[in-house]
């Protein structure tokens, strides 16, 4: 299958942010003129926001780690041939809130049920489709939990109710990512003001483009 378009994907721990900055830099590209597509994981498509539903679900605390790892692929199979890839096929831009690199760090690191595991069920899941590039957010678990704290509005899901551990090992994991593919997962010091980490974002995907 030929895919011409750009497929960029926006990662990092509860907090960081990336949400806000992707949803202000599919606006500015859309201003441009640009064919692009803003999305997110889980969910995305019909039948994969209704995954996401089961998921996220904060009552839902008896969900063993690899049927959440399981759910998360079958809805990012259903997100990628029902959006992304047909956009892509046009020469469109997709922006995507999470996408594998999700699983292996929160599934296959943190819930300890295997790196390698998750990645070779997401190789399944996307037929290896890798995104062009990555923006990884970076920021420490203990501001990126107080941000949540402070925003009233955020949806409250399940990952929340995880330890500070928890979400430590989520970031030693980002990082270990981001050491190990540096030419497509680009750092982002998300403990800035939103404008900084925004235009940083920003200069990255235009070198893309």
């Amino acid at each position: 299958m030929i895919v011409d378009g750009l497929f960029i994907t926006f990662e990092g721990g509860e907090g960081a942010g990336k949400t806000t900055v992707l949803r202000t830099l599919a606006e500015k590209l859309q201003k441009e003129g640009r064919p692009v597509l803003a999305t997110r994981e889980p969910g995305g498509s019909y039948i994969a926001e209704k995954i996401r539903e089961v998921i996220l679900d904060p009552a839902h605390t008896e969900m063993d780690a690899r049927t959440e790892a399981l759910l998360y692929a079958a809805a990012r199979r259903q997100h990628l041939v029902e959006k992304v890839l047909p956009h892509l096929e046009k020469g469109g831009i997709v922006l995507c809130d999470r996408f594998v690199d999700s699983s292996i760090v929160y599934q296959g690191f943190a819930r300890k049920i295997g790196v390698e595991a998750v990645r070779e069920l997401n190789m399944f899941a996307t037929e290896g489709r890798q995104p062009d590039v990555t923006l990884y957010f970076d920021i420490s678990p203990e501001d990126g939990l107080k941000r949540i704290g402070d925003n009233k509005g955020r949806e409250f899901n399940r990952l929340d109710r995880e330890s500070l551990a928890f979400h430590e090992q989520v970031r030693n994991m980002y990082l270990q990512l981001q050491r190990e593919e540096p030419e497509r997962i680009q750092l982002i010091d998300a403990g800035r003001s939103l404008e900084e980490v925004t235009d940083t974002a920003w200069k990255v995907i235009a070198e893309k483009l």
